[in-house]
């Protein structure tokens, strides 16, 4: 069985990181079994999480990941996309993966103590004192360099809050009348929307992006549906600050 290492569930949500929540809902989405283990980056390959062990090899990355699971597993969720369908689905990933998550990072890592004081009792409450304080210090200063590195971080943040806000926009106006963000049935697509909307949405965590998407009842009906359909052990997701 695939073993599926990943922070501890904080929040009310999957995990209180996105791309931890984008592969878990993959995996229940596909219907692949898996068993969860709870670590940190510290002790993963590249330093990051999530990664999955399967037959003995050890593998990192969310999207290496599932295109393994897809060759090892079958592809049950992309097969009845159409060219032009897939094409929507690779240009929303990258919105929301590779811009409107470090608009996140940003509010969690960077904007105000109290923001960050919660971000890092989720992400570190594994570690004992004083290794926790030290450990989520190093980690906030190499999340500073990805930010400004990314270019995100070397903006003013209200011009961050403005991009984030149309990365919102768009998002909610493509799920406008539908149940998935390309129709009516889930595609891998849905599981890095819902990784990146449900940690925007139901985390603790304030900005001035989360307080304009909490106005968008097709995303926060979107959180919900699915959170209710993969992850029922949880509940419904507490939406608001």
């Amino acid at each position: 069985m695939i073993t599926l290492y990943q922070f501890p569930r904080a929040w009310n949500i999957p995990n209180p990181s996105q791309f931890c929540v984008k592969l878990e809902t993959y995996l229940r989405m596909a219907g692949i079994e898996y068993r969860i283990a709870e670590t940190l980056p510290l002790f993963a390959p590249f330093g990051k999480l999530p990664f999955i062990e399967d037959n003995g090899q050890k593998l990192a990355d969310s999207r290496l990941i599932i295109g393994y699971l897809r060759e090892h597993y079958g592809d049950s969720l992309d097969g009845h996309l159409s060219a032009e369908q897939s094409a929507q689905a690779l240009a929303w990933q990258r919105l929301l993966e590779e811009h409107l998550y470090w608009v996140c990072m940003y509010s969690r890592w960077q904007y105000g103590a109290e923001n960050w004081q919660i971000n890092k009792q989720a992400i570190f409450q594994g570690l004992q004192q004083p290794w926790a304080d030290v450990v989520a210090a190093l980690y906030r200063l190499r999340i500073r360099g990805q930010l400004r590195g990314q270019g995100i971080g070397r903006l003013p943040a209200a011009h961050i809050f403005e991009l984030g806000r149309r990365d919102v926009a768009a998002v909610s106006a493509a799920l406008h009348g539908k149940t998935f963000l390309l129709g009516n049935r889930p595609s891998s697509v849905d599981a890095s929307a819902f990784g990146v909307l449900i940690n925007l949405l139901a985390c603790p965590v304030s900005s001035p992006v989360k307080d304009y998407a909490l106005t968008q009842s097709a995303l926060v009906d979107y959180c919900r549906r699915i959170q209710e359909r993969y992850f029922p052990e949880l509940g419904e997701p507490k939406f608001g600050n």
